[in-house]
Parts: C-alpha cells; structure tokens; sequence
C-alpha cells in the first residue's frame, strides 16, 4: 500500500480490525519511510447489474435510488427505516442472484413493487400508479381493489 503522505511504497500493517457484520476489514498501517499512519478499509466487490433503461441506455445500479424512490412513497407512513434497508437488501440480492450483467428496468420495478407491497399497501398504490403510468380512473380503482382483497383471492 503507497503511503497517502510521502508516496513511500513500503507501509507496515500495525493493527487489523473486522467489523461487526464480518464484511469489512480495517486496518491501522505505518509508513516506513515518513513513520506516519493511516487507516486503510477492505471489502468485497460485488458487482451490480447495469439497469436497461426503457429508451435502451445503460445505467450502474444506484442504491441511493432505490432508496429515495421507496422513501418517496412511504412519506408520512409507518414503517421503519430498518424495514426499508430490509427491502433494499432483498432486492439487491435478487439482482445479484440472477447473475446477470444487464437487467431491464422493468424487472428492477416489479421488485421495488413486490417489496412495497409487502411494506405497506399505501405506498404500494402510489408507487404503482407513477410506475405503471394510469391512464385512467379505473385503472387506479383496479389496482386498488386488488390490494385490497384477501390474500387468498388474489391472483398468483
């Protein structure tokens, strides 16, 4: 590891920590050469999908996204921020399951929606409305008598 101060390309390793989670390492070294030290941090690289877009471009999957999207239509409704990392997860482990390098859009979507739906039914129908883009009236109520059938009624 070059030292970040002087340039120097021999550092010394002086303590090595992993955190909680087991999925990042830390560690204290010391330059050699200019005797100072810094902190160096490790972790796996996982590599995302690209998403395919509707108009064919290609973008690197954005946690942060994903994130404000869900937030969005979960404002002002009661669910935890821990639910919502939840639901993240699942979906960033879903797409890295696939083990595929591109995904469409739409796939990516349908996830957010079923993650939603479970969340909380509220931000699943405004989710849905933006997402599917309602023409009309009824395909809103549509949507909305779905959500609020019993789960045995529902269509699989």
């Amino acid at each position: 590891m070059k030292c970040p101060f002087c340039g120097a390309d021999e550092t010394t390793v002086a303590d090595t920590r992993i955190n909680d989670d087991a999925d990042i390492v830390r560690r204290r070294r010391r330059c050699t050469a200019c005797d100072k030290r810094f902190t160096t941090y490790e972790r796996a690289e996982i590599r995302l999908p690209q998403v395919v877009k509707k108009n064919g471009s290609r973008v690197d999957f954005d946690r942060e996204k994903l994130s404000a999207s869900l937030w969005l239509s979960l404002r002002k409704r009661p669910v935890t921020t821990e639910a919502v990392d939840g639901a993240i997860g699942r979906i960033e482990e879903k797409l890295l399951s696939l083990g595929e390098r591109e995904i469409p859009s739409e796939k990516v979507g349908e996830m957010v929606m079923r993650e939603l739906k479970k969340l909380d039914k509220v931000a699943y129908v405004r989710f849905a409305s933006v997402y599917r883009n309602f023409e009309d009236v009824d395909e809103f109520s549509d949507l909305i008598r779905e959500v609020s059938r019993p789960a045995a009624q529902r269509p699989r």
